[in-house]
């Protein structure tokens, strides 16, 4: 889906490219329950729930105006699956079932509690996390280390065209690392 379709304002958005390949990443089936940890606008739960026929999207947001983006573009998109959960992770996921499918843009510091708690809930749930700060990625792999994790880390760096008189410059965007493990099909303890 196109960046230009949804409503954005000021919350930040998972950009096309990366939420392609995000997605993916995911392996969702049609009946997957997949959190959106971090929603921000909404722009990843819209996407995947197009791929769920019988599965649920749970958009977990704790910020008033990204919760409001979400609710615009839930409606815009007709994404019936979509549940919007209000609160801070991993509090605001306790209550939920279990995830088949998780992804992960933002967790306010919490990242290592939240992982703990979505394996608490299923240890095969299938996650998927974007980091841009070298910060998390650290921490991220480190978490992954301690617990014996394998996954795979991919980084995308996307440069889109900006035109300058007659010209057109290529404008790089920001990497980001696509870290993801576990799932049905593999295992999550290294061998």
């Amino acid at each position: 889906m196109r960046d230009e379709l949804f409503i954005r304002g000021a919350v930040p958005m998972t950009k096309s490219e990366v939420r392609a390949v995000s997605i993916s990443k995911l392996e969702l089936a049609e009946d997957s329950v997949l959190y959106d940890v971090g929603a921000g606008t909404g722009s990843v739960s819209i996407e995947a729930a197009s791929f769920l026929k019988k599965g649920k999207v749970y958009a977990i947001e704790r910020k008033e105006e990204a919760i409001s983006l979400i609710k615009a573009n839930r409606e815009r998109f007709h994404a019936g699956c979509l549940e919007i959960v209000e609160g801070t992770a991993p509090k605001a996921l306790e209550s939920l079932e279990a995830p088949t499918h998780v992804f992960i843009g933002g967790t306010s510091g919490s990242m290592k509690e939240v992982l703990s708690l979505v394996l608490q809930k299923n240890p095969r749930a299938r996650i998927v996390i974007n980091v841009l700060a070298l910060e998390s990625l650290s921490e991220i792999l480190s978490w992954l280390k301690e617990n014996s994790i394998a996954a795979e880390l991919v980084q995308i760096q996307v440069s889109r065209a900006k035109e300058a008189g007659g010209y057109h410059l290529m404008m790089g965007q920001n990497p980001v690392y696509v870290i993801s493990f576990g799932g049905e099909g593999g295992t999550l303890l290294e061998v």
